[in-house]
């Protein structure tokens, strides 16, 4: 048992106090409203979604203003409000062909149907300061209100995978098959897992540690050379469909990333040389993440494509246990919490074993 520590509740009380003024700040700026988080830190609120399985801009913007930015603090407040939630029914799978797309880009054909569609992207910009962004908003322009004109998005246009895939190119992508798809937000994660279940641990892994693995497969642990096919962002719409009525409803759009990698493949004894597929897809805008996601999952593919697993990328244990940035935490942060009794009793051995060589040899002097 832990030691009692008289006035621990009020110490925590003002420790929560404490907490709201830091998260407050200066009270004479402007406190940051939910709706300007949505608005204008949209990658942040995409992230917590994404890692938090839930879609909703509205609860990851208030996660973030209650986690005073703390974006994996945030991921956890949306996990744990999520799982008050009633689950009312389970939507169709996503058709990502039909998505009205805002950004496509490929990085294997220059002339794609329907052509590149840079949209909103760092790729270009330099990485220089903007101190024009400390200033005053510019929504104003010389006394008029300066409006954004937003591209129509596409819609219908093919992947480009497909391309590869008439010729024969490339591994033909699975279709859905009508089982059940199990849910890993309903039941333990079992190792090893299935391609299903390991997309979903990694939609939901910590965008950092997905990235460095994702990094050290290019670096040669894991050898895999990647082409990135195609990568697009847009909307697409959420369909269910009741048993009354039997066929679709849609009921809304969520907006999603999905990135399609290409990957060399020598073949092996029951396939022909050919092109393997790696697929990654998040909620919102995280580009970044669905290519590490696809990267990976093309590396923890290789045992099923007859390679010998040598690196940590490709070991299903190590990346799917670990890519939890919640269990991860909580695991971490555990230290925290007190462990008197424990560190006593390892205090108390470490001296007794220091104390009794010391004895020994004086034993043996007598002698």
């Amino acid at each position: 048992m832990y030691v009692a520590v008289k006035g621990g509740e009020k110490a925590i009380e003002k420790a929560h106090e404490f907490l709201a003024e830091v998260r407050r700040g200066d009270p004479f700026v402007p406190e940051l409203s939910v709706e300007q988080i949505h608005q204008q830190l949209p990658f942040a609120v995409d992230r917590v979604m994404a890692e938090g399985s839930l879609y909703d801009p509205g609860l990851a913007a208030l996660a973030i203003k209650q986690s005073a930015g703390d974006l994996i603090e945030a991921i956890f407040l949306l996990r744990a409000y999520r799982t008050t939630l009633p689950r009312l029914g389970v939507s169709l799978p996503i058709d990502t062909s039909r998505m009205a797309l805002r950004r496509r880009i490929s990085a294997t054909f220059k002339d794609i149907p329907g052509g590149q569609i840079l949209g909103p992207t760092f790729d270009y910009t330099h990485r220089l300061l903007d101190f024009s962004l400390a200033g005053p908003s510019g929504r104003k322009e010389r006394g008029k209100v300066r409006t954004i004109v937003q591209p129509p998005a596409l819609e219908g246009v093919p992947r480009v995978l497909d391309f590869l895939n008439r010729e024969g190119l490339i591994e033909e992508d699975p279709p859905a098959g009508p089982e059940e798809v199990p849910d890993l937000t309903l039941g333990p994660l079992h190792i090893p897992a299935s391609r299903d279940l390991r997309l979903q641990n990694l939609a939901r892994g910590d965008e950092g540690f997905l990235l460095g693995l994702a990094y050290s497969t290019q670096r040669g642990f894991g050898y895999n050379h990647p082409f990135l096919g195609e990568i697009r962002m847009g909307e697409v719409p959420i369909e269910v469909q009741p048993e009354e009525l039997g066929f679709p409803v849609e009921i809304g759009e969520i907006v999603v990333t999905e990135c399609q990698m290409i990957n060399q493949f020598k073949g092996s004894a029951n396939q022909p040389p050919s092109f393997t597929r790696g697929y990654g897809l998040t909620f919102g805008c995280c580009e970044r993440k669905s290519i590490a996601m696809a990267l990976l999952d093309r590396a923890l593919r290789s045992s099923e494509l007859g390679e010998i697993p040598s690196a940590p990328a490709q070991d299903q244990e190590f990346v799917l246990m670990h890519s939890d940035n919640i269990q991860a935490s909580g695991f971490v942060e555990h230290l925290k919490l007190p462990h008197y009794v424990d560190f006593q009793a390892e205090l108390n051995l470490i001296r007794l074993l220091r104390q009794r060589p010391a004895s020994e040899e004086g034993g043996k002097g007598k002698k």
